[in-house]
């Protein structure tokens, strides 16, 4: 059973892949389905607004929870944690859909897994949308930025375990806060095991194997955020045979104003299933 209801128009569900329980929220249906997969510590709650404009224009979208995240399983080991494997674990979900090919898109974390699904399975892919890819330019800054993190999950567990009883208590119901109260929603063990996994593992594909990456794909970065340099979402557009670029003009647009993205979004998804 879910801890929680997450999407009054959405199902939720589940499955288990290599004895971990994954779960999913599926909008629309149809036989065009796209994947969404979120960033880290994120949860499938950050693009239920997407799915919903997506599954409106006749799409099936499900939005998935990986491992450590979320409703899904939160396993101790750090062994368990890579982008590499949470690539496989998108592919495990179309094989639990039976869905052949699909759109595989995702946001920082979940951008780097899927383009492991380019270079992993190719021929289950339609397009990527990659929105804030983690490379390169931005190791230094993510390592900054989430040591802390670590060493606080590791070393002041009851820090971790406050906070995250504080975001229990915070009324559900709003989009936004909602977010955030699942982000902050970490267990100590878990959290440190999955930022030890992600970071001292496979970030990306390296730049010669992107190269090599056949599926059409829509690339969308920003300035000013050094997590997610505008250099890295640029030098990728480039590397891809057949992607497009399109800048947003900040962070957060495609979450507080997301006409123009979704459109782009839109579009190009359309135009992946068109060919």
């Amino acid at each position: 059973m879910l801890t929680r209801p997450l999407e009054t128009t959405g199902l939720a569900a589940a499955f288990t892949f290599e004895g971990h329980r994954l779960c999913y929220t599926e909008f629309g249906t149809g036989d065009q389905v796209v994947v969404l997969a979120h960033g880290l510590m994120f949860t499938r709650r950050m693009h239920a607004p997407l799915a919903r404009r997506l599954a409106a224009d006749g799409f099936r979208v499900i939005t998935l929870d990986l491992l450590g995240h979320g409703d899904s399983d939160r396993p101790r080991e750090s062994w368990h944690y890579s982008i590499p494997a949470f690539g496989d674990q998108v592919v495990a979900l179309l094989d639990h859909l039976d869905v052949g090919r699909a759109v595989v898109g995702g946001t920082s974390l979940g951008a780097n897994v899927a383009l492991e699904v380019a270079v992993k399975a190719p021929e289950r892919l339609r397009g990527i949308v990659v929105e804030m890819p983690v490379l390169d330019n931005a190791i230094v800054a993510g390592l900054l930025a989430f040591t802390p993190l670590l060493f606080a999950a590791r070393f002041v567990p009851f820090g971790v375990q406050a906070v995250a009883k504080v975001a229990g208590l915070v009324p559900q119901g709003s989009q936004w806060v909602d977010v955030v109260t699942d982000t902050l929603d970490q267990r100590p063990a878990s959290m440190a095991a999955l930022l030890h996994g992600v970071f001292f593992g496979r970030i990306a594909p390296p730049r010669s194997v992107r190269g090599r990456i056949e599926v059409p794909a829509l690339v969308i970065g920003h300035q000013r955020d050094p997590i997610h340099p505008f250099g890295d979402a640029d030098t990728l557009a480039a590397d891809l045979p057949h992607a497009e670029f399109v800048q947003a003009r900040s962070p957060v647009e495609l979450r507080f104003d997301p006409q123009r993205l979704t459109a782009a979004i839109l579009d190009f998804v359309r135009r992946c299933y068109r060919s």
